[in-house]
């Protein structure tokens, strides 16, 4: 007959492999469905958004590029009869009609068309996701589509993270389970032998109590369980109370984020409907709402590109080219593109004219961008640009910011409860801290209420 403590442990074992292995298949199946459904949802909003930048005066043909480009996926555009219009990987004119396309087809009849299959075209597998839109009275299908390698591979690599999770989880279960079968082994003894010196009747060791001994081991275990069940409470409440602030924090960002994105896609979305339903509209109104779905399309655009340059920054993940740069000339070109929205406001850029310094000019230019049109919002007088060897300022007389949110004021989509710096999103002054701090300077912020706010870049 097996002792107690084997028993146990080769049922513990045979549990907890079993539990391995059912777990493992569980989360490894859900996280195959959830990137393909990941992937497909992405793709979906992709072709929303290209379907947005075309219009009757687009080039597809560089649309197709720009979004291998920008997104690396495979663009194709086809019109109601099958034909290629666009095309990102491969010579238009080289390819067959797409008409019966199994995603095409389904789009036809479908709010999309999805599928998974092997691309003659580009010898690859590829993941497809086509949709229909009518656009300017003309039936065009947008289609886009990524590697099912590369997601095959970002599932592979997440499984065996999982599973390396899982087995050292389990391993860790089965070594405490292990030590504690010892511990009870070990109590048993202790308990038989104490039953033994009980049968014995022996007086003195009844009485010198390795009874009470034990009790009074048993009793400092539970109370040290005691003290870690508590310090394991006060952590899930402090853990509770960061998860609440961290959700507050979450619909806050996704509010400003909506609202922001709602008030361009309802006003495209109020002119596309007016001229899909009046066809004979006045050419001149025609042109004035396109002209509003464009510049709306572009704003969409910009806040998209404002986002992935905060999640770049934020992880790291952004190159810096620099070269010699001047930094008056650069400083007179942001603000002849800030005319364009403040066209009675003006700017007084005063010190070294031929100063040049070792810049990543498209960044530094966001970063002048954004302090000169801050000083354009929160003032009404001139702002003051001031050129030095060591350092760039930047001086406005407007309304100040307070000193409780100074030192908050560059965190990421930090926004003062008055007053929302750069726009709703609080993203302005959080990558132009990034962009200096890449560059290796550093930003100065000093303010009074009312006074005035002073944004100095030290070189």
């Amino acid at each position: 007959m097996k002792k107690f403590h084997r028993i146990v442990l080769e049922k513990f074992l045979a549990l907890f492999l079993a539990l391995f292995l059912i777990v493992g298949a569980i989360v490894y199946y859900w996280v195959y469905e959830f990137y393909l459904n990941a992937s497909k949802e992405a793709l979906i909003q992709d072709t929303e958004l290209v379907s947005f930048a075309i219009n009757k005066n687009t080039n597809l043909d560089k649309l197709a590029q720009k979004v291998k480009k920008q997104l690396h996926l495979r663009l194709t555009i086809i019109d109601k009869d099958g034909n290629i219009l666009a095309e990102s990987d491969k010579d238009k004119h080289t390819m067959d009609n797409h008409k019966y396309r199994a995603e095409i087809m389904q789009a036809n009849k479908e709010k999309y068309g999805y599928i998974i299959r092997h691309s003659h075209t580009l010898n690859k597998d590829l993941q497809y996701v086509a949709k229909k839109y009518v656009i300017h009275g003309k039936t065009i299908y947008v289609r886009l589509a990524r590697e099912a390698k590369g997601i095959q591979s970002e599932i592979i690599n997440l499984g065996i993270k999982i599973a390396i999770v899982l087995a050292l989880f389990f391993l860790s279960v089965l070594y405490i389970s292990y030590k504690i079968n010892i511990q009870i082994q070990y109590e048993t003894n202790k308990i038989v032998n104490f039953l033994k010196s009980l049968t014995k009747k022996k007086k003195s060791t009844y009485i010198k109590s390795d009874y009470s001994q034990e009790f009074l081991h048993i009793t400092n275990l539970l109370t040290k369980v005691a003290q870690i069940l508590v310090k394991k409470e006060k952590q899930k409440t402090k853990y509770t109370q960061k998860l609440q602030k961290s959700n507050a924090q979450k619909d806050d960002i996704i509010s400003a984020i909506s609202h922001e994105f709602k008030n361009p896609i309802a006003v495209v979305n109020g002119y596309s409907q007016t001229l899909l339903d009046d066809e004979n509209i006045n050419p001149s109104i025609r042109k004035k709402f396109l002209t509003k779905i464009y510049t709306n399309g572009t704003k969409l655009s910009e806040l998209i590109d404002t986002l992935r340059l905060s999640m770049k920054l934020d992880g790291g993940h952004q190159a810096l080219n620099t070269r010699k740069t001047n930094l008056y000339t650069l400083v007179q070109e942001c603000m002849q593109n800030l005319e364009l929205n403040y066209k009675n406001r003006k700017v007084i850029i005063n010190g070294e004219t031929s100063l040049s310094i070792d810049v990543d000019p498209t960044l530094f230019s966001i970063v002048i961008t954004n302090l000169i049109e801050n000083a354009f919002k929160y003032s009404e007088d001139e702002v003051i640009v001031n050129i030095t060897k060591h350092s760039l300022e930047v001086i406005d007389t407007g309304i100040g910011i307070a000193q409780k949110d100074l030192q908050n004021i560059t965190s990421k989509f930090y926004r003062v409860h008055n007053n929302r710096w750069n726009n709703s999103l609080g993203l302005g002054l959080f990558l132009v801290n990034n962009i200096i701090n890449l560059h290796n300077f550093k930003l100065v912020i000093t303010s009074q209420i009312n006074e005035g706010s002073n944004f100095t870049i030290e070189f």
